[in-house]
C-alpha cells in the first residue's frame, strides 16, 4: 500500500511537472525548439510572458527544499551560509514578485533575432540624440541582460541624468546563448570568438555599420574577441574587468601557477595584485574549474533545485560585490532574485555553464589587441591590475582609470558611476 501510494503520489507530480514545462514550452519556443523558418535577417518582437504555472512551480520547489546542516565556520570560508541563504530564499518564496522584473523587461523594446543558426534575444533602445553612438554591450555570469538595465537611462539619454548630449549612445543588449530568453546551442563551438562574430552580424543587421562595444565578466572576454577580430566598423572597447592571462608578466603569472613567491621586482601595489590573485586561485576559484570540466554535472542540481541555483548564483555574486559578502546591500534582494528567477524560469543554470567549458577548450588567445580600448578598474573587482599590466593586452589604450567605488557588477552596482565612466572612456573616439 505505502509503494502504490507513492507510486500515486509520483504519477501526480509528474502530470504537474509536465503541465508547467509544456506551458513554458509553448511560451518561449525559442529557448528549446528547433528555430522557425523565416527570413535569414528578421528581426522579430519578443515580450517575456512567464505562465503563471511556472511561478507557482517554483514556489512549490521552494517549498520542498531539503536543507543541509549549517556550516561548521563562522564565516562564509566553505561556502553560503546556510542562515543568510534561508533568509533570502523565505523572501523569495513568500513576498518576491517576479511580474516587477518582468515588466521591467517589457518596458524596454525587445527583439529576437537568428544568429549563426541560434535565436537570440536582445533590448535595442535608441537615444533621442541623433548622433549617439551605437554601442552593444554584453553581460557576464551569474548576470544578465538584467545587471545592465540601470545604466539604459544614463547611457541613452545623459542629458537626464547629470551628462551631455554628445555623450548618448544608442545600446544594443544582447543576451548571451543559452542565458535568459537566447536559445541554447544544441552543439558545441559556442565560445567568445564565436559569439563576438555573432555580435558583429547583429549590429550591422539592426542598422550599425560603426558601432562600439562594453563588457564586464565574460563580456569583457567577448569584447576581447570582438577586438582581436577588430571587423570593420568597430571604433573601439571599453571593459570593466581584464583578463589575467592576457595581462600578467611571464614571471608573475609563472610564479602563480607554480606555488611560488611573489618576483622580488614587484612594486607595492603590484605585489599587492599577486596576492589578491593568488588568493582568488587558491579559494575562490573553484566554481570555475567545475564549470571549465563539468558544467554538465553541477547543471541537474542547477536545473532541479530552485535553492541550489540560488545559492551557486549568491555564492559569487556575495565574493564579488564592492560590500564583500553583502550583496544585499550592494544589490537588494529584489535584484538579486531577479536574476536567479530568471536563470531558474528559462533553465538555464546548465545552459549558461557551458560558456566556461567552451572558452577552456579554445583555449587562451593572448594576441594583443589594437583597437582603441578604455579600461575602468572598480575597487571591488577580483582582478585590478595596473596600468602597465593593462597595458601589456592593449596596446592602443586610451583611457584607464580607477573608479571610487563599485565591484565586479559594475553595472548593476553603481549604473550611474558606470555610465559616466563608459562616457569618458569613448569621448576621444567620437571624433575620429
Amino acid at each position: 500500500m505505502v509503494l502504490e501510494e507513492s507510486l500515486r503520489v509520483s504519477r501526480r507530480g509528474l502530470l504537474r511537472d509536465a503541465a508547467v514545462f509544456t506551458a513554458l514550452a509553448a511560451a518561449w519556443p525559442l529557448a528549446n525548439a528547433a528555430t522557425p523558418r523565416h527570413a535569414a535577417d528578421a528581426i522579430r518582437p519578443f515580450r517575456a510572458r512567464v505562465p503563471q504555472a511556472a511561478l507557482t512551480d517554483l514556489r512549490r520547489r521552494i517549498a520542498a527544499t531539503r536543507w543541509p546542516e549549517a556550516e561548521t565556520v563562522s564565516d562564509s570560508s566553505q561556502g553560503v551560509q546556510l542562515a543568510r541563504l534561508q533568509a533570502l530564499v523565505r523572501y523569495w518564496a513568500t513576498s518576491y514578485d517576479w511580474r516587477k522584473a518582468e515588466a521591467r523587461l517589457n518596458a524596454l523594446p525587445q527583439f529576437v533575432s537568428n544568429l549563426d543558426g541560434l535565436d537570440i534575444h536582445f533590448i535595442h533602445v535608441r537615444s533621442r540624440h541623433s548622433d549617439a553612438m551605437p554601442l552593444v554591450m554584453t553581460h557576464g555570469w551569474p548576470g544578465s541582460v538584467l545587471e545592465l538595465l540601470g545604466a539604459v537611462g544614463p547611457l541613452t539619454d545623459p542629458t537626464a541624468h547629470g551628462g551631455r548630449a554628445e555623450d548618448a549612445f544608442h545600446l544594443v543588449l544582447p543576451s548571451i546563448p543559452g542565458y535568459g530568453f537566447s536559445q541554447k546551442p544544441t552543439g558545441t563551438g559556442w565560445n567568445p570568438d564565436r559569439i563576438a562574430r555573432a555580435w558583429d552580424t547583429l549590429m550591422k543587421r539592426v542598422g550599425y555599420e560603426r558601432y562600439a562595444a562594453q563588457g564586464g565578466d565574460w563580456g569583457a572576454i567577448i569584447c576581447d574577441a570582438l577586438g582581436r577580430q577588430a571587423p570593420a566598423g568597430l571604433i573601439g572597447m571599453h571593459v570593466n574587468r581584464v583578463e589575467r592571462a592576457t595581462t600578467l608578466p611571464p614571471d608573475v603569472g609563472k610564479a602563480l601557477m607554480n606555488g611560488e613567491p611573489a618576483p622580488a621586482s614587484l612594486t607595492e601595489e603590484e605585489r599587492s595584485v599577486f596576492n589578491e590573485a593568488r588568493e582568488f586561485l587558491n579559494k575562490g576559484f573553484g566554481y570555475a574549474a567545475i564549470m571549465n570540466t563539468r558544467p554538465q554535472t553541477i547543471g541537474y542540481g542547477l536545473a532541479d533545485s530552485p535553492v541550489a541555483l540560488a545559492a551557486w548564483c549568491y555564492d559569487k555574486i556575495s565574493d564579488w560585490v564592492y560590500t564583500r559578502g553583502d550583496p544585499e546591500r550592494a544589490l537588494g534582494r529584489d535584484a538579486i532574485l531577479d536574476d536567479v528567477t530568471l536563470y531558474w524560469l528559462t533553465n538555464a543554470g546548465t545552459s549558461s555553464g557551458r560558456i566556461y567549458w567552451e572558452n577552456a577548450a579554445a583555449g587562451v588567445n593572448a594576441a594583443p589587441i589594437a583597437v582603441p580600448v578604455g579600461v575602468t578598474v572598480f575597487p571591488g573587482e577580483v582582478y585590478r591590475p595596473p596600468k602597465q599590466w593593462v597595458e601589456r593586452a592593449y596596446r592602443n589604450l586610451v583611457y584607464y582609470h580607477r573608479a571610487e567605488k563599485g565591484g565586479h557588477f559594475a553595472a548593476w552596482e553603481e549604473p550611474e558611476l558606470f555610465a559616466t565612466e563608459v562616457r569618458a572612456s569613448f569621448r576621444s573616439l567620437r571624433t575620429n
